[in-house]
């Protein structure tokens, strides 16, 4: 699952971690992010000594066969192995090899309510950061080799989760369990070490927050930003599972 910045990716991640069929992962590349661009985010030492920084030995845990990731406490492999990516972890110099025997999924925002969210956790956000030339790239890389991919709008998603989790699962050639429309507060081991910095509403939460509109309007200093993102949005939208009606 590629998401951006500032979505709905962990609730998520949550929804699959309560599928009893599946075992999560959680931005394994952030790392390796952090290292390499020297970016600065909360408990960043923490989590480069805590997760290794390496993409290529990161990249052959979440595709070797058995993976270091699936190691449960009954021995058996899961059926699920749900990785959740933030796109903007995924740098230039970094290969897309690994990619190829993965499915994928993306999960999108609408950029002006993502970007009033970002900057103020990362004031001097760039193009790059928002995630929105790697999903694209992504997208279109995936798009060249079978049929386009699922995309989920996370607006869409908070509206009716029942409806966009059964469209996804089908689209995955999963049963859809109802287990993943609620799930217990609180951290979990999958968690990384950033959660402390990051997941305190998460934690908090036993289900999807019900959608509210945000505002349109950014600091004038990143509307040219704003824009930009846009037109990266309206190229995946088009795309978006769409909102079906609550039975």
């Amino acid at each position: 699952m590629w998401s951006g910045p500032r979505n709905v990716s962990t609730a998520l991640m949550r929804s699959f971690e309560n599928r009893p069929d599946t075992v999560v992962c959680d931005e394994p590349f952030y790392a390796h992010y952090l290292r390499h661009t020297g970016r600065e985010h909360p408990m960043a030492q923490v989590v480069m000594e805590q997760h290794e920084c390496d993409w290529e030995v990161v990249a052959n845990a979440l595709t070797s066969s058995p993976s270091p990731f699936l190691e449960t406490e009954s021995g058996q492999a899961p059926a699920v192995f749900y990785q959740k990516h933030m796109a903007h972890h995924l740098l230039p110099s970094m290969g897309r090899e690994w990619m190829q025997s993965l499915q994928h999924a993306f999960l999108i925002r609408e950029p002006r309510a993502m970007l009033r969210s970002l900057v103020q956790v990362l004031p001097d956000a760039r193009l790059a950061d928002t995630g929105w030339p790697q999903q694209v790239e992504l997208f279109e890389q995936c798009c060249q080799t079978g049929p386009p991919p699922p995309v989920l709008d996370s607006a869409t998603l908070l509206q009716n989760p029942e409806s966009i989790l059964r469209q996804l699962c089908e689209r995955l050639g999963l049963p859809f369990d109802p287990a993943m429309l609620t799930w217990p507060p609180g951290r979990r081991a999958t968690d990384g070490a950033w959660a402390p910095a990051w997941y305190a509403n998460v934690e908090r939460s036993t289900s999807f927050h019900p959608y509210r509109p945000s505002s349109t309007e950014v600091p004038p200093a990143f509307e040219g930003l704003a824009q930009e993102c846009e037109a990266l949005y309206e190229r995946l939208r088009p795309h978006a599972l769409p909102l079906e009606p609550k039975p």
